[in-house]
């Protein structure tokens, strides 16, 4: 009997590999960055790209604020060429983090998205620092 799950068949083996290998150069998840952020040298920079009220409110520890419409050459010189920037936003309902790593993509920066945002973050139950 055929369903919405399986009315569309599955992607090849080889295909889905790729697809999934894909995913990751472009988004990270909540528990990794966790993880990275706890270690002396995560190996990028986390942007958060809210607005400044719900940054105070509570934002992910070690988070640089730079909303996302401000992302310009300019700021972005603070950093070396190579940084790599992990984006987040509000959560599954915002595009901010995509608009952030848009910008950062056009910038020539090394980006990826931290999916679920801070929504994500404290799903988790991960702490939150506040401004």
């Amino acid at each position: 009997m055929t369903n919405a799950v399986t009315a569309i068949s599955a992607a090849p083996a080889a295909e889905a590999e790729a697809h999934f290998a894909d995913t990751l150069r472009f988004e990270t998840d909540c528990w990794d960055t966790h993880a990275a952020m706890r270690g002396d040298a995560p190996g990028f920079v986390l942007l958060d790209v809210r607005g400044p009220e719900l940054f105070a409110a509570g934002h992910v520890p070690g988070a640089v604020h730079l909303p996302h419409a401000k992302i310009i050459a300019s700021k972005m010189a603070a950093w070396p060429a190579d940084t790599l920037f992990v984006v987040y936003c509000a959560g599954p309902h915002c595009n901010g983090a995509a608009r952030a790593a848009l910008r950062l993509a056009r910038l020539g920066r090394p980006v990826k998205l931290m999916a679920g945002g801070i929504t994500g973050w404290m799903d988790e139950g991960f702490p939150l620092a506040r401004a």
